[in-house]
């Protein structure tokens, strides 16, 4: 169990937690004050959108090197690191079913928080564990302002914002997820530049 704990640790997980525990609690506290039916859509969105965005700090350690030469290999690990994340992200907000301002039906929390995870799991092996969540934002943000329905494509860019039963936003969502967990396994995150890891 203690090199589950210095992993953790090598992560920032404990401060991660936290954060996103605090930022889910404030979401709350809003869509609470906005809605008496609870939070809407866009507002479920962000929330996922935030917590992905806290979780993505912890995609590296501080030692890339490490990362690599490690006895025991990391893919396994990594693949639970993101499976984690994902309970994380998926299961803080069915959380709020407890109280009587819930965020929506578990279909679209989930589907939002695996393909947003996934988006950025597939930009951290590009743009390093550290700017691996401008992707998601710049992407849900989009969708948010310019929502679109209706239609195959529009479907397709606005995947965060449709409503469950939306398969081609399913289908994103699946290809995301997937693709981002195969290359975030398979090659871990961008190596910082040396100015980078000496801040």
């Amino acid at each position: 169990m203690r090199w589950l704990t210095l992993y953790l640790r090598s992560r920032r997980v404990p401060v991660a937690l936290a954060t996103a525990v605090g930022g889910m609690v404030v979401m709350w506290v809003l869509g609470s004050a906005v809605s008496d039916g609870g939070p809407g859509v866009k507002m479920v969105v962000l929330t996922v959108l935030l917590l992905v965005v806290v979780l993505t700090a912890t995609l590296s350690g501080p030692d890339e090197e490490l990362d690599r030469t490690a006895a025991r290999p990391w893919p396994p690990r990594r693949v639970s690191h993101l499976l984690a994340a994902l309970a994380v992200v998926a299961g803080l907000p069915f959380l709020t079913h407890l109280t009587g301002i819930s965020f929506g039906p578990a279909g679209p929390v989930i589907r939002d928080a695996a393909g947003l995870l996934g988006l950025a799991a597939l930009s951290a092996p590009l743009l390093g564990a550290g700017r691996a969540w401008f992707v998601p934002l710049g992407w849900t943000l989009a969708a948010a302002v310019y929502p679109a329905a209706g239609h195959l494509l529009g479907e397709i860019l606005t995947w965060q914002s449709q409503a469950a039963d939306s398969t081609p936003a399913a289908v994103t969502a699946a290809v995301l997820a997937g693709s981002g967990l195969i290359a975030y396994a398979s090659a871990g995150p961008a190596r910082r530049t040396p100015a980078e890891a000496a801040l």
